[in-house]
C-alpha cells in the first residue's frame, strides 16, 4: 500500500504566495510552519537556520511543539538528523526505532512519532533545515518528500532574499544618517 500524498498545488500555491508577500523573515517563518501543520495535519514544524560559525541549528520558526521541545537544547549539525547536512531528506517514519536522534527521550515526552528533515539549500549550500513532527508513525510518500525538497529550496531563496533586504535596508539606513550629520556642518 502506498502512502497517501497530502502535497497539492494547492497547499503549494498557498505557501508560495506566504513567501513571495513577506519581506520579514521571522513573520515568513511563522506563517509556513502555521500553515505546514495545518494542510498536512501533523503535530508540528520548524524551520532552522544553520550558524556555521557553532555548526547548530537555530530555531527560525515553530508551530505545534512545546517551548520545553523547541529549547531543548543546541541541535549539532553533526548529531541531529546530519543526513540533512549532506543536502538529502531523511525520514524517521517511528522515532522509536532509531539511532538519528540527538535527543530521543525528548522526541518521545514530546508524543513525536515520525520526523522529515529536509535541507533548506540555497547556491548549493545546506543554509537550514524544514523539520516536519508527526504524532504518530508516518508512512510519507516520495512524491510529497520531493515537493517538501522544492519547497524548502524556496524557503531558501527566501531566507536569503529577506537577509540582503534587511542589509540594503541598514546600509540604506546608515548612508541616510551619515548623509543628514553632514548636511548639518
Amino acid at each position: 500500500m502506498s502512502a497517501e500524498e497530502k502535497i497539492d498545488i494547492d497547499l503549494f500555491k498557498v505557501v508560495f504566495r506566504a513567501i513571495a508577500q513577506s519581506d520579514n523573515l521571522e513573520i515568513m517563518a511563522n506563517h509556513l510552519t502555521q500553515l505546514l501543520v495545518a494542510a498536512l495535519e501533523i503535530k508540528g514544524c520548524t524551520i532552522f537556520a544553520l550558524n556555521v560559525e557553532l555548526d547548530e541549528l537555530e530555531v527560525l520558526a515553530s508551530f505545534g511543539l512545546s517551548p520545553e521541545y523547541v529549547n531543548k537544547g543546541p541541535l549539532l549539525s553533526d548529531k541531529s538528523i546530519a543526513d540533512t547536512f549532506d543536502g538529502k531528506p531523511f525520514v524517521i517514519r517511528d522515532v522509536s526505532n532509531t539511532n538519528k536522534l540527538q535527543y530521543p527521550q525528548d522526541a518521545a515526552k514530546e508524543g513525536i512519532g515520525a520526523i522529515v528533515s529536509v535541507p533548506i539549500n540555497f547556491s548549493g549550500k545546506v543554509i537550514g533545515a524544514l523539520r516536519l513532527y508527526h504524532h504518530e508513525v508516518w508512512d510519507i510518500s516520495d512524491r510529497d518528500v520531493d515537493s517538501l525538497l522544492v519547497l524548502s529550496e524556496n524557503i531558501g531563496l527566501a531566507m536569503t532574499y529577506t537577509r540582503i533586504l534587511k542589509a540594503i535596508r541598514t546600509i540604506r539606513y546608515t548612508v541616510d544618517d551619515i548623509h543628514d550629520i553632514w548636511m548639518l556642518d
